[in-house]
């Protein structure tokens, strides 16, 4: 099925269903849904109603909200657009990483598959967008992306960013003034109660843990230097 096919609204809501569960294993609620979207339960509550309708979502014995086959091949179809659209606005336009998301939002639901098919090629068909994130191929499929939260990695441990969170501005905009960006090497310090101390370029640099919990790493093989002095 063509997104085009369906309104933006739509678009949307199949979209929010698979990015809450990319790097999720919690079944997808209406009123987590609700908060994703910024509507109230109530509204979503009605649309997830006509979507399963038509066949687009479904709700599952287990509980949650999940995609069916053709909701699916839409909301993989959104997040490739917006993901390509990412990478072209940081790699040509001059957008900082904190600034495209709420662009390629808008820009999403007005280009053509055609559209997106030649910025791809521009682009020399990138597996990852600015912040990480994998970007869909054109058949559907995902590149692999196997990482972990930087909050849960021990003391110690040698890691590359993997991918970072693009849901909160403000949080990129401190992370890349710290210097940390997907493919910067880590080592990480002792835990603390409100931050995370990682090792970068031999300092020591105090990730808060709000900025911890939106950044994904994967694991380097092995410990780097002990923590000195702190980057402010």
């Amino acid at each position: 099925m063509r997104a085009e096919e369906l309104n933006r609204s739509v678009q949307d809501c199949l979209k929010t269903v698979w990015l809450a569960q990319e790097w999720s294993s919690e079944p997808v609620t209406t009123t987590g849904l609700a908060q994703r979207l910024g509507l109230s339960p109530s509204t979503v509550s009605e649309a997830v109603k006509k979507l399963t309708a038509q066949g687009l979502l479904s709700r599952p014995a287990h509980g949650g909200i999940a995609l069916t086959g053709r909701g699916l091949d839409v909301a993989v179809q959104m997040v490739r657009r917006h993901r390509i659209l990412e990478a072209f606005l940081t790699g040509h336009l001059g957008y900082a990483w904190d600034e495209v998301h709420e662009e390629a939002e808008v820009l999403e639901h007005a280009v053509s598959e055609k559209f997106v098919a030649r910025l791809d090629a521009l682009l020399g068909h990138p597996e990852r967008d600015p912040h990480g994130d994998p970007i869909p191929r054109r058949d559907g499929t995902v590149p692999s992306a196997p990482a972990e939260l930087l909050a849960d990695v021990p003391p110690g441990t040698a890691v590359v960013v993997a991918r970072v969170s693009d849901a909160d501005p403000g949080v990129l905009r401190r992370l890349g003034t710290a210097g940390i960006r997907p493919g910067t090497e880590l080592v990480l310090g002792e835990h603390r109660s409100r931050s995370v101390p990682v090792v970068l370029d031999g300092d020591v640099v105090e990730v808060d843990l709000l900025a911890a919990e939106a950044v994904w790493v994967r694991s380097r093989g092995r410990p780097g230097p002990p923590p000195g002095p702190v980057r402010r």
